[in-house]
C-alpha cells in the first residue's frame, strides 16, 4: 500500500464521476486533488484536499502547465478529448488514467504509449475495466478455454417510459456504444460485430432481461485472448424492450446518421436518473481438469454516500475502477511504462485494494483478499 500524503493528482473532469473519483481519491487515501473543468461552479465549499479550478485542455499551454503541478492525472472528460490529454501526459512524464469505451481513443493512446516515460493505462472504468480484470481471472481457470460471456448494465431501478431506460451515465458515452463497431472472437478469430445485434434474453435473480452488442466495453481484451479462447463477447444489459426503441430510433428514423439530432432527442426526451443499479454478469466455459465446466460470476451493485453525499452506482463502480488501477501503479505493482491493459491487473489484486469493496460480490473469497491487503 503505497503511503504519500504530498503526492497531488490531477483529475480532469467535474462532472458526477469526475467528482466521485476526486472525493475517493480524498477520502481513501487522503491526497490532494486538483478537480479541473472549462467551467467551475460559483459556490464551492472549502474543503482541504480537493481544489476545484478552471481548465480549457484545448489550451496546450494551460494543459502542460497544469500537469507540471502533479503526479498523476486521471481523465474523467468525454472520449474526444483522451488523445489530446494523454499525449500531454506523456510528454509531462506523468502516469495517465482515463475511462473511455471508444476504441479509436485507445488506439491512440497504445500508439503514444509506445515511447513514453510514464503508464497510460485508458479504460479504467467499470466496462471496461474491471469486466477484464473478471473476464481475465475466468478465463485463467481453463485449460481449454471455450466460450467467455460478459454482460454488463447500469440501469435505472424504476423505468417508467417506452424506453425502459433513463440515463444514468454521459449520454455521448451510450451513444457512441449504440452506434460504432464492436470487437468479438467468434470461433477463434477476432472478428466485427455490430451494435444492437446479438439480441438474448435472460432471467437474473428472477427478473428478465435482454442484452446485446454495444462497442469498447471488452477494451484489449480481444486482442490478449486471441489464439486462447474460441468465443468471446461483450454485451449491454438492458430491461426488455429497450433494444427494439432505440433500433427505431437509429435505423427506421435514420438517427445513427445524425448523431447530434439523436443527442438532442434522447437529452430532452428521456430523463437522467440517480436511482440505479448496475449489473454484471460473466461465465466461462471449457475443459478443466479434463472435465467440461462452466464458471460464473455475477453482481447487484446499488448507490451509497462517499464524503456525505449520495453516490449512484456508475459513480462508484466506475470511480472505484480508476482509484484501483491508481492505487496499484502508486504502489509499484503495475508496468512503470507505456501501454497498461486492464487485464494486466489481477482481480485478485484490485479486490484486495482499499477500493475493492466496491466489486465484493464478484468474489466468494472477498475477505480473504482483503485480510491479504491489510498484511500487505
Amino acid at each position: 500500500m503505497f503511503q504519500n500524503r504530498s503526492l497531488r493528482v490531477l483529475v480532469l473532469g467535474a462532472g458526477k464521476v469526475g467528482s466521485t473519483v476526486a472525493d475517493m481519491l480524498a477520502e481513501t487515501y487522503g491526497v490532494h486533488v486538483t478537480l479541473a473543468d472549462r467551467i467551475t461552479p460559483l459556490h464551492v465549499p472549502s474543503d482541504p484536499l480537493v481544489k476545484r479550478v478552471a481548465l480549457n485542455v484545448e489550451d496546450g499551454a494551460a494543459l502542460a502547465a497544469m500537469l507540471d503541478k502533479h503526479q498523476a492525472v486521471i481523465n474523467a472528460l468525454p472520449f474526444f478529448h483522451a488523445s489530446r490529454v494523454a499525449k500531454a501526459a506523456a510528454l509531462a512524464k506523468l502516469h495517465y488514467f482515463d475511462l473511455t469505451e471508444d476504441v479509436a481513443a485507445t488506439s491512440a493512446i497504445r500508439a503514444i504509449a509506445a515511447d513514453a516515460q510514464s503508464a497510460l493505462m485508458p479504460q479504467c472504468g467499470l466496462a471496461p475495466g474491471v469486466i477484464g480484470m473478471l473476464g481475465a481471472a475466468l478465463a485463467e481457470n481453463f485449460e481449454d478455454l471455450y466460450d467467455l460471456r460478459m454482460r454488463v448494465g447500469a440501469l435505472t431501478r424504476n423505468p417508467t417510459n417506452e424506453l425502459r431506460y433513463n440515463f444514468t451515465w454521459s449520454i455521448d458515452g451510450v451513444i457512441n456504444e449504440y452506434c460504432n463497431p464492436c470487437e468479438a472472437i467468434v470461433h477463434g478469430e477476432v472478428t466485427s460485430v455490430q451494435p444492437l445485434e446479438g439480441y438474448e434474453t435472460f432471467t437474473l435473480e428472477g427478473d428478465d432481461f435482454e442484452a446485446f452488442n454495444t462497442s469498447g466495453g471488452l477494451g484489449t481484451l480481444c486482442e490478449t485472448l486471441k489464439g486462447k479462447v474460441r468465443n468471446l463477447d461483450y454485451k449491454t444489459i438492458r430491461y426488455p424492450g429497450h433494444r427494439q426503441g432505440m433500433q427505431f430510433l437509429l435505423h427506421d428514423l435514420r438517427l445513427i446518421e445524425r448523431r447530434d439530432l439523436l443527442r438532442e432527442v434522447l437529452e430532452h426526451a428521456v430523463p437522467h436518473s440517480r436511482q440505479d443499479v448496475v449489473i454484471m454478469f460473466a461465465s466461462a466455459s471449457g475443459k478443466r481438469e479434463g472435465r467440461f465446466e462452466q464458471d460464473t460470476r455475477s453482481a447487484h451493485i446499488f448507490g451509497s454516500t462517499l464524503r456525505g453525499i449520495d453516490r449512484t452506482a456508475i459513480e462508484l463502480t466506475t470511480a472505484a475502477g480508476v482509484c484501483g488501477a491508481f492505487e496499484l501503479q502508486m504502489a509499484g505493482k503495475l508496468p512503470t511504462r507505456g501501454f497498461v491493459a486492464q487485464e494486466e491487473v489481477s482481480l485478485a489484486a484490485f479486490l484486495a485494494t482499499r477500493v475493492g469493496h466496491y466489486y465484493r460480490a464478484l468474489a466468494p473469497d472477498f475477505d480473504a483478499h482483503r485480510n491479504e491487503a491489510s498484511v500487505a
